[in-house]
């Protein structure tokens, strides 16, 4: 039996989410809820997706804009077995309590807090945690790059200590007209910044401090990263760590790849459905092992990377599949990650 998987907010990670669960033969879209009337919601009519309007303010103008509405929040909420909830900020912590009234298990993105669910969830450090649970959250695009880096290293007992640099897309590229900054760096205040406590949220035993500075484009985030090896390594050591996870992309800067639009236009070239990379593009050839230092610096798709970590979320959460490798195998294979 497939579960039935409601998705409320169909925005920038809403669209992929649906894109992927419906790449899935163990689970199907029952539905998509939003109160948009634009362009957005239009597409999801274009791929035959049921739409649901989230008020009843909503439902009025999306049938005023001919929007064909099959019913309301509440109405798909009584027809599945869990929520991926994607909406903006604190809309998703209000629906939170819907959820619970109605026993329902639910997904919450990175943008939301860690107490809201009390469970924050990367596939490949803490699935099995997740199993049966009624709620979890996927930690943010960068929170989930350093999970899947770090953990490679702390599994091969290679990790000590973890000391990284953020330069941070300022906004969605499909809003860059909105909330987008020119000629300008804008530093986080706080240091840490907020990645490192978060990544400590799914791995308390981190050693991990973050520093992020905002910067005018919007395609990705550029990491770099300087650890303390728990010992001195060779670099080939170094790089099977990594590679053990198959959700770490090597990428040479002799290939071409030297900047995150290059990067772009190759998974554009490899007709992934918006262009997207959905793992950690990591620099090969820039990688450095100094004694027992490791320096080395990665590209995030701020967009797609928490796609595959959302479905594999949804079979941890419902039980569907008690072993993590056999699900990231199973959605990798869905989505074209190799």
């Amino acid at each position: 039996m497939k579960k039935k998987i409601a998705l409320i907010g169909y925005g920038v990670i809403g669209k992929r989410v649906a894109n992927a669960i419906s790449r899935q033969d163990d689970m199907e879209l029952t539905g998509v809820c939003d109160m948009i009337s634009d362009w957005r919601i239009k597409s999801a009519i274009l791929k035959s997706y049921p739409i649901y309007a989230a008020t009843k303010e909503a439902a009025g103008i999306m049938q005023n804009a001919g929007i064909p509405l099959v019913g309301n929040m509440a109405n798909l909420l009584d027809a599945v077995d869990l929520v991926v909830d994607c909406t903006p900020k604190k809309i998703a912590a209000q629906n939170v309590e819907i959820y619970k009234q109605r026993g329902l298990k639910f997904i919450l993105q990175g943008g939301e807090k860690h107490e809201t669910t009390g469970h924050s969830f990367c596939a490949e450090n803490n699935y099995s945690s997740a199993l049966n649970r009624a709620s979890t959250r996927v930690v943010s695009c960068n929170t989930t790059s350093i999970l899947r880096t770090l953990t490679t290293l702390k599994k091969a007992g290679l990790l000590l200590s973890a000391r990284g640099t953020l330069l941070r897309r300022a906004t969605d590229p499909w809003e860059s007209h909105l909330g987008g900054i020119m000629n300008t760096l804008v530093p986080e205040k706080d240091i840490p910044s907020h990645q490192g406590p978060d990544a400590q949220s799914v791995d308390p035993e981190l050693d991990v401090v973050t520093m992020a500075v905002k910067v005018p484009q919007t395609l990705s985030h550029l990491h770099y990263w300087n650890v303390r090896l728990s010992r001195r390594a060779a670099r080939e050591e170094v790089l099977n760590a990594f590679s053990t996870s198959t959700r770490i992309s090597f990428i040479n800067y002799s290939d071409g790849l030297v900047s995150n639009n290059t990067i772009k236009e190759k998974y554009l070239d490899m007709g992934r459905p918006w262009g997207d990379m959905y793992e950690v593009a990591l620099w090969q050839d820039m990688l450095k092992v100094i004694g027992d230092e490791l320096y080395y610096a990665y590209v995030v798709d701020n967009q797609a990377i928490v796609i595959p970590e959302t479905i594999d979320a949804i079979r941890s959460l419902t039980g569907m599949e008690e072993s993590a490798e056999k699900s990231i195998l199973k959605t990798n294979q869905s989505l074209g990650i190799h």
